[in-house]
């Protein structure tokens, strides 16, 4: 278990991963990486010129030909082989991501294990590309489908899941007969280039996965280029907008998740110290620095009375920590600027006149130069305030009060977001009405946190997601290839004379 296994000493460089190599940044601007639970700077990450995307791009380009005429099944053992790969190495990539972005190194081992799954899905592809065939469709025409790759096809992940949300992108990919370029986030890029050369490892052929670090220079690199045929992005809104609008327009397929403000209705028939368990892992997990994450519990009736009590307990005394240490329910947040943004929206909750119930600003100065903030809790809050309209991405949960059922359904479908939603209820009718009637991709029922597994797959609705298609699983599959439909007959069955007539099954 070794942080320091892509060589990341403080202060070194770390390297674009092209062509099957490290190949070092050319131009010298660089961004510092930060090990949040000491504040201090963990490397230097390089930042991408469109050339060197260009580089990434070709060294793509020129693998697709022979790794798109390679069978299924060979691409199928090659994943086969990282998987295994990937489960040696699982508390490596775990100490990377704690490393980096600072989640508990349990909650990191998850991580890698969710993103194991979906490379287990990968390795049936060969099932998942079986085409449909019909014999003898007429006039001696058989008819079959099947699904071929699109090309050079990008990634561009968040710093938040640095192992996960890859893996919900490039394993599909790669069985599908693309090839890939990945732009991580700068925030936390170590575990991609250790990802890319333990593919390496398994086999895979030079070029066929590459990893570019960068900023917007890199991410409009990869949106302008004419070799990449389809992008997947996991982020904010904003941006997820941006990079759906300015890719569409240039004839390329999108897959763009953006934010989300994910609610959870507690019934007052619900089990309450269930619900608070689910409620202080589901906000307050990896400091709130999931999409998925709960940030607003809506109390049906009274039950807000009995809930928010223990829910204040339980915030009040979470252990934070470095989450290398075994004791640590919570880590830091990513950078000092994120934990600040996040205390402003405390802030901005109290002057709007929520009800600050727990300050997690009072826990941000115990931990030395880490970037540290408590749980912080509000009840009373109303749909018209900031920190309930805004996605905050931090260890905030927000207590809003309703009178029923259908007043809760609602306030979640009036929400811009519809990524999640979940509803904790012993009542049957209730958990049938809400799983039908919420607006929402994902829905728990007594599930705070409805992640699908790596067979289903995993998107949101409203301005949640951008384009057609949801991450892994057969929508990634279908987001990954192009369907074509074949005819054939031969010469024997074929008539004498052109046919004018629209022609129709005999």
């Amino acid at each position: 278990m070794n942080a320091h296994s892509t060589a990341t000493a403080n202060n070194a460089e770390l390297e674009h991963y092209i062509g099957g190599k490290r190949v070092a940044g050319t131009l010298g601007r660089t961004a510092p990486v930060y090990h949040p639970a000491t504040g201090h700077i963990d490397m230097q990450v390089p930042l991408a010129t469109a050339a060197e995307v260009d580089q990434a791009v070709q060294a793509a380009l020129a693998a697709f030909p022979a790794w798109a005429d390679t069978s299924a099944l060979r691409r199928s053992r090659i994943m086969f082989r990282y998987k295994e790969l990937l489960e040696q190495h699982r508390d490596e990539l775990a100490a990377l991501i704690t490393r980096q972005h600072g989640k508990i190194f349990s909650d990191a081992q998850g991580e890698v294990t969710r993103g194991i799954e979906v490379v287990e899905f990968a390795c049936g592809i060969t099932s998942h590309l079986k085409g449909d065939h019909s014999d003898a469709v007429g006039g001696g025409i058989d008819n079959w489908n099947l699904r071929q790759p699109l090309g050079v096809v990008a990634g561009i992940t968040p710093f938040n899941f640095p192992v996960m949300v890859p893996m919900w992108m490039f394993p599909v990919a790669l069985a599908c007969g693309n090839t890939f370029v990945l732009k991580p986030s700068e925030r936390d890029p170590a575990p991609s280039v250790r990802l890319a050369e333990l593919l390496a490892e398994a086999g895979l052929p030079a070029g066929v996965f590459n990893v570019v670090h960068g900023d917007k220079v890199a991410v409009d690199a990869l949106i302008e280029h004419p070799d990449v045929s389809a992008l997947s992005f996991v982020g904010s809104t904003p941006i997820a907008e941006y990079i759906h609008t300015e890719a569409s327009r240039r004839g390329k397929r999108v897959q763009a998740l953006g934010g989300a403000k994910n609610h959870l209705v507690v019934m007052p028939d619900a089990d309450l110290e269930q619900v608070v368990d689910a409620l202080v892992g589901a906000a307050y997990g990896s400091a709130g620095e999931r999409c998925m994450a709960i940030s607003v519990a809506v109390a049906v009736g009274d039950i807000g009375d009995e809930l928010v009590p223990l829910l204040r307990e339980r915030a009040k005394t979470l252990s934070i920590g470095d989450g290398m240490r075994k004791d640590v329910e919570m880590g830091p947040l990513v950078t000092a600027a994120h934990r600040n943004k996040v205390a402003g929206y405390i802030e901005a909750g109290v002057a709007e006149g929520a009800q600050l119930v727990v300050d997690g600003r009072e826990h941000s100065v115990t931990h030395g130069e880490g970037f540290f903030l408590g749980a912080s809790l509000f009840d009373h809050v109303t749909p018209a305030m900031k920190i309930y309209r805004e996605e905050i991405f931090g260890p905030v949960l927000a207590v809003v009060r309703v009178a029923d059922l259908k007043s809760a359904v609602e306030l979640i479908n009036r929400h811009e977001f519809g990524n999640g939603a979940a509803c904790f209820t012993s009542d049957g009718a209730t958990a049938r009405a809400f799983g039908r009637q919420v607006h929402a991709g994902m829905v728990g029922i007594n599930v705070p946190i409805p992640v699908p597994m790596a067979w289903h797959s995993f998107g949101g609705w409203k301005r949640s997601l951008f384009g057609d298609h949801h991450a892994y699983g057969d929508e990634g599959v279908r987001f990954y290839t192009r369907y074509k439909s074949i005819m054939q007959r031969w010469p024997d069955s074929i008539g004498k004379g052109a046919e004018f007539t629209m022609p129709v099954a005999k």
